[in-house]
């Protein structure tokens, strides 16, 4: 039967495979592959097609070659589902029969002696290691799939820079093949000091006993570095809470964090959308140093940026959310792009502290077309008075949340 078939191997190249597949890849009139894969067998008689370029050129092979109904063989490394060309390669040729071998995280756990059941998972081959630092807070048990840029030392000065201390670091190299080799480091600063082959998984472990911070949702306002000595330029823990409830986010949300400030925003959001990307701009240079910090502190990587909106904004990818705690003097410009930037189903919310504020965002809102709601929230906080206890009232805030709806009803006055 002529198919497509696509099998998984190792470093241990035609060694580690089943007589059938081996013999699969004898009879095949093409043989596909990288270069290291196809050197595992010189001497294959047919054709051959070696992989260098986008995949869409590869898939256009691979229909021709089907419609001509000869027999093909794919290589790809390890179980080509996990991370592997063959998810896609199923996706735009019906028919394709996958051959898994183990995976590199497989092999990884195995030779350090670990289970894997619990772990948390996550490429940086051919990504960005940006947002990584949310993305593993907390995870006691972690395998990374690395490359050429995102090296295990360039891993672990990244932690170092979060302050990650709590992990330790296995790194296991050409698995499966004649050169594997486990190496381990308990310090994360000295694994500078070594070179590692290209092909590598490294393994993130917490120290047994580590002092491992921990933050949910509501995280105290002392804990973020403020501006002084106006000490106090932050979004208040209560107000914080109900404005991340009402931007509605996933885990993979994107937001846009305008007027940042400290960032105490931003870096919540981060912890509730982990697989997401927080941008977040700040006029006051100060205050930005302040978000650096905090961003720091908390384990949270994000796109920080100095000025003032809408500056910088056509460079974001459009939003699922955003958040508006300042506008600079340019709010009907910045909710004008904020509008017409929202994803389907995307919310804006937006903090004021004046009638006036709230007055000119709900007008723009309604010149927008958008849908809006307002709560008025007035809260107190309890302060020690002698061996008496009593209230601190907030200031109150106005909590505005905006959406786009195909033909809403026309926001009527009073709504708000």
């Amino acid at each position: 039967m002529n198919e497509i078939h696509v099998i998984g191997i190792g470093d241990d190249g035609a060694a580690g495979l089943f007589p059938a597949q081996v013999e699969r890849i004898e009879r095949a009139e093409l043989l596909i592959g990288g270069e290291r894969h196809l050197a595992f067998f010189p001497d294959f008689a047919g054709e051959t097609y070696t992989i260098t370029g986008k995949l869409t050129t590869l898939v256009e092979r691979l229909q021709q070659e089907q419609a001509a109904r000869r027999n093909v063989v794919v290589l790809a490394s390890g179980d080509p589902m996990f991370y592997g060309i063959g998810a896609y390669l199923a996706q735009k040729v019906p028919g394709l029969v996958v051959h898994p071998h183990l995976s590199s995280i497989q092999l990884a756990f195995a030779r350090a002696g670990l289970g894997w059941q619990d772990a948390h998972i996550d490429s940086l081959h051919g990504k960005s290691i940006k947002g990584l630092a949310q993305r593993l807070d907390g995870k006691p048990k972690v395998a990374l799939l690395t490359d050429d840029t995102n090296t295990p030392a360039s891993i672990a000065a990244y932690l170092l820079h979060f302050g990650m201390t709590e992990y330790r670091m296995i790194v296991a190299e050409n698995l499966g093949g004649e050169g594997e080799l486990l190496r381990a480091f308990d310090d994360l600063q000295e694994v500078a000091a070594h070179e590692f082959s290209p092909l590598n998984v490294v393994l993130l472990l917490h120290k047994r006993g580590a002092d491992i911070p921990r933050w949910t949702l509501g995280i105290e306002d002392d804990e973020f570095s403020q501006r002084k000595p106006d000490k106090g330029l932050i979004t208040k823990r209560e107000v914080r809470v109900l404005s991340l409830s009402e931007l509605n986010l996933r885990p993979d949300s994107t937001l846009w964090d305008i007027g940042t400030c400290t960032a105490s925003v931003s870096v919540e959001a981060a912890k509730l959308a982990p697989n997401g990307q927080i941008y977040a701009i700040e006029k006051n240079e100060a205050d930005l140093a302040n978000a650096e910090q905090n961003a720091r502190k908390f384990r949270t990587d994000l796109h920080l940026h100095h000025g003032k909106a809408p500056e910088h904004l056509e460079a974001w990818p459009d939003p699922d959310a955003v958040f508006i705690g300042g506008s600079g003097g340019e709010m009907a410009e910045v909710l004008r792009i904020c509008s017409e930037r929202l994803r389907p189903h995307g919310r804006i919310v937006l903090n004021a502290a004046t009638i006036e504020t709230l007055y000119e965002a709900t007008q723009t809102f309604t010149k927008l077309g958008m849908t809006f709601r307002v709560t008025l929230l007035q809260t107190a906080r309890s302060k020690p008075i002698l061996h008496m206890t009593r209230f601190e009232g907030l200031n109150p805030i106005y909590i505005i949340t905006a959406w786009n709806t195909p033909d809403a009803p026309e926001q009527k006055e009073g709504d708000a």
